[in-house]
């Protein structure tokens, strides 16, 4: 059973110099996530933003990605304690921190597929209105969050997520075993697949449309919504791509020893990712830049009115 009591002692742990100035990185890249999820959480929220389908899934990217990078912040901030007084501690939400983790990084790579799901259904199956409707991708959004609590529930009352004094973190240690293998499909391999197939069935289907009779409003919009699952790829790629350090690790692992420090050096590349996923999230969703430029318009006229 995993243990949620403390477990604190006074030995005194081995610091790297490069340690506090990378979880002060770490930190800074997850209060930077944190901020612009706000903002944008905040941009959908007001009535300025149109209450579509595709801004609540967006919302619920943005909503997924804001608590994922919480709990990162508290992962690092835990690290960042326990490096500056260099000992070894588990708290009692160190395991706890860990699944949730686990939970809200599947929940957020599958809201990547209900937003390309999405944009797929609009252009290959426009006159089945409920398949588009507010109520059935609420459904979808609850179900995802369902799913992404309970595939990792079990890690809370197994050993399979562990205290690691080297890195100061609580994860499953990345050894050739269930556990590990468990989260690369579940948090990486199945998203990303589910996601690339949608997009690659999309293109077949824009290009075929290409080659027949069609109406040039119809094929406009099958193009405007291949190129918003386009920028979903690339969005996913992002994290993909800063994140194989972990995936690295984790073949490494398999067949060799790898580095003591291994969680630090994935955690980096991790943190950085999610504050350059919120960034091309924002920059590629328009009525949350409009709402934005409008907002500014509107401050910057009202101080122009208010100089003497």
């Amino acid at each position: 059973m995993a243990t949620f009591g403390y477990n604190n002692t006074s030995n005194i742990t081995d610091l790297e110099p490069w340690h506090i100035p990378m979880n002060i990185l770490r930190m800074t890249c997850t209060i930077i996530t944190i901020i612009i999820s706000l903002i944008i959480l905040g941009l959908i929220a007001s009535k300025r933003t149109p209450r579509t389908v595709p801004m609540m899934l967006v919302a619920n990217t943005c909503l997924s990605e804001f608590i994922c990078v919480c709990t990162a912040l508290s992962l690092v901030a835990f690290t960042l304690n326990n490096d500056l007084k260099q000992i070894q501690y588990q708290d009692s939400l160190c395991i706890f921190r860990a699944y949730i983790n686990y939970s809200m990084t599947v929940i957020q790579n599958h809201s990547y597929n209900l937003q390309a799901m999405y944009r797929y259904v609009t252009v290959v199956y426009p006159s089945r209105i409920s398949w588009q409707s507010r109520r059935l991708n609420f459904c979808l959004i609850i179900i995802t969050w369902i799913f992404g609590l309970v595939s990792f529930l079990p890690f809370l009352f197994t050993n399979f997520i562990t205290y690691n004094i080297d890195n100061q973190i609580c994860q499953s240690p990345i050894q050739l075993s269930f556990p590990i293998i468990y989260i690369a499909l579940i948090i990486y391999i199945i998203p990303n697949m589910i996601l690339n197939i949608i997009y690659m069935k999309l293109v077949r289907y824009v290009h075929a449309m290409n080659k027949r009779v069609t109406p040039a409003n119809i094929k406009s919009r099958a193009e405007r919504e291949l190129k918003m699952v386009r920028n979903i790829v690339i969005i996913s790629t992002i994290l993909v791509i800063l994140g194989l350090p972990y995936a690295i690790f984790i073949l490494m692992s398999f067949f060799t020893i790898i580095p003591k420090h291994h969680f630090r050096i994935a955690y980096i590349s991790i943190d950085v990712s999610t504050t350059a996923v919120i960034i091309a999230l924002f920059k590629t969703t328009d009525p949350i830049k409009a709402t934005a430029k409008q907002i500014i318009n509107e401050l910057g006229t009202i101080i122009t009115r208010a100089r003497p």
